[in-house]
């Protein structure tokens, strides 16, 4: 481990992550402990996860995303979106960029604060009574609600997230209401263990999850409304698939650091 790590805080929708350059290998990423310290609201810097921005020849860079539990995680549509911010401000990239994550390949663009992030085509779902399950680079449980600003979305969310079914492996859970210009999304994030104030890859999985309980098809535009903000959830439906998939939503630093 590097003595002093530098980094970058930065965040979307209220989602927040430390951002390492790591570019030169400094930072140890088998390290899981080091991350969940980093990661602690109390005894370190505080996030909901941390990314390293890793040199790949292939790509302008390639993501490798934490959980704040130190470990590896999937996908993180808002990291993804902050990544690509924290490339373009370290001067890698301009307004465009296609980079590597552990899900594949994603192509971004970006506008003052705005990242508008590809996200993994998805072809299927399950069911779970009336949940949708719904792979988007993470899985995610979507279940619409009422009356969603009272729900305790911890208490609920962390009693599906760990019951029989999803307690070996995990899922994120999300809780849905439509309202009148679009739908509020509260989310329970496997690896924060808690409520977070944005998911980018659950507010996908919900806006797909729209979609196939209203019918929808062809080109789909659905506005998702956090606790921490506003996304904008766009893709192609045919049938059961769903392809040209973007996530569009805020992505901004906050500040820069020594750990």
């Amino acid at each position: 481990m590097a003595t002093k790590v530098r980094f970058s805080k930065y965040q979307g929708a209220g989602n927040d992550f430390i951002l390492v350059d790591n570019r030169e290998n400094a930072f140890d990423r088998a390290d899981e402990a080091l991350v969940a310290k980093l990661c602690d609201r109390r005894f370190g810097i505080g996030a909901d996860g941390l990314m390293l921005l890793q040199q790949n020849e292939n790509y302008d860079f390639e993501m490798v995303y934490f959980n704040a539990d130190g470990r590896e995680g999937s996908m993180c549509g808002n990291g993804g979106r902050c990544i690509v911010a924290f490339a373009r401000d370290l001067g890698i990239i301009t307004d465009k960029t296609v980079f590597l994550a552990v899900d594949g390949i994603h192509h971004a663009s970006l506008s003052a604060d705005l990242v508008n992030l590809q996200m993994i085509d998805v072809q299927d779902f399950a069911r779970d009574g009336d949940a949708y399950l719904l792979q988007t680079g993470s899985p995610h449980y979507v279940e619409f609600v009422e009356n969603l600003a009272h729900k305790n979305v911890y208490q609920d969310g962390y009693a599906i997230r760990n019951n029989a079914t999803y307690g070996k492996d995990g899922i994120n859970v999300n809780f849905i209401e439509a309202e009148r210009d679009g739908y509020f999304l509260r989310t329970f994030e496997r690896g924060v263990e808690d409520e977070t104030y944005a998911c980018g890859t659950g507010a996908t999985a919900a806006a797909m999850a729209v979609a196939l309980k209203q019918n929808l098809t062809g080109d789909i535009n659905i506005p998702i409304r956090v606790l921490g903000g506003q996304l904008y959830i766009s893709f192609h439906k045919n049938g059961q698939h769903f392809t040209k998939v973007f996530l569009k939503g805020p992505a901004q630093f906050v500040f820069n650091g020594n750990y």
